[in-house]
């Protein structure tokens, strides 16, 4: 199948209108497109990421990722150095993430005490974000569907809390890091803050991709903010003057 006939069945598989549509007319042809010139035209808070870029790159269960290139390029338009994608005309396995039944929603809810995990803040429902420990993008395939029946310790272990309201998102400056660290080999550090509570700033695993990946993860405070606050506590404690 040519790149031409590919871009045509994947863009088949769009409603019209949508923004992933549009942003994906704007990339097939395979050529580097500025964000600032042409990505805020067609979506200024949508274009890079799940609603447009982002949720091309992870796909669905009906549908593959495809593969996006990033980096800084000179834009003649803009006369600057800027952010650009282009994609590769290239597919790759999705990484889409499983739906959560209602029922489990409430119940990670519950269990998490409505609390995002950052600020440790109780929230109504529509402030918080049900976010995954393990990034999806080191996923490499799509999640396994979500059982009803996960136990209390299984839904701590796979799931926290984090903020997503007017003065910010915690969400989206997880992924970012998860992004770079993908990137750069350079583990993340929240609000800039340089301590994991186990391992160092290089990630640490041979594995990029998959379930074997999520050993690299542990440590990182975008992980698991809890256990990571509580370690840089300890160590402060312990460092901190007799008396």
């Amino acid at each position: 199948m040519s790149n031409q006939d590919l871009a045509s069945t994947i863009k088949a598989q769009f409603k019209q209108n949508s923004t992933q549509l549009k942003v994906l007319n704007l990339l097939s042809d395979q050529q580097w497109h500025c964000r600032e010139c042409e990505g805020k035209q067609i979506a200024s808070g949508q274009y890079a990421g799940g609603g447009g870029i982002q949720g091309l790159q992870r796909g669905t269960r009906k549908r593959p990722g495809l593969v996006i290139e990033r980096e800084k390029r000179y834009c003649p338009t803009c006369q600057g150095i800027r952010l650009g994608d282009r994609w590769t005309g290239e597919i790759k396995s999705a990484n889409s993430a499983a739906n959560i039944p209602a029922s489990l929603v409430q119940r990670i809810l519950e269990v998490s005490a409505y609390t995002d995990v950052i600020e440790q803040r109780k929230r109504a429902a529509h402030e918080l974000v049900i976010d995954h420990r393990f990034p999806m993008e080191r996923w490499g395939e799509n999640e396994p569907p979500h059982l009803t029946s996960m136990s209390e310790p299984e839904i701590k272990k796979k799931f926290q809390l984090l903020k997503k309201d007017t003065s910010g998102n915690h969400n989206l400056l997880k992924s970012r890091s998860c992004e770079r660290c993908i990137k750069t080999g350079k583990r993340g550090e929240p609000f800039g803050i340089s301590f994991w509570y186990k391992g160092g700033e290089d990630w640490p695993s041979i594995h990029q991709r998959g379930a074997e990946a999520e050993e690299g993860c542990v440590g990182c405070g975008w992980y698991d903010f809890e256990t990571w606050r509580n370690a840089l506590n300890q160590k402060l404690a312990e460092s901190a003057p007799d008396g």
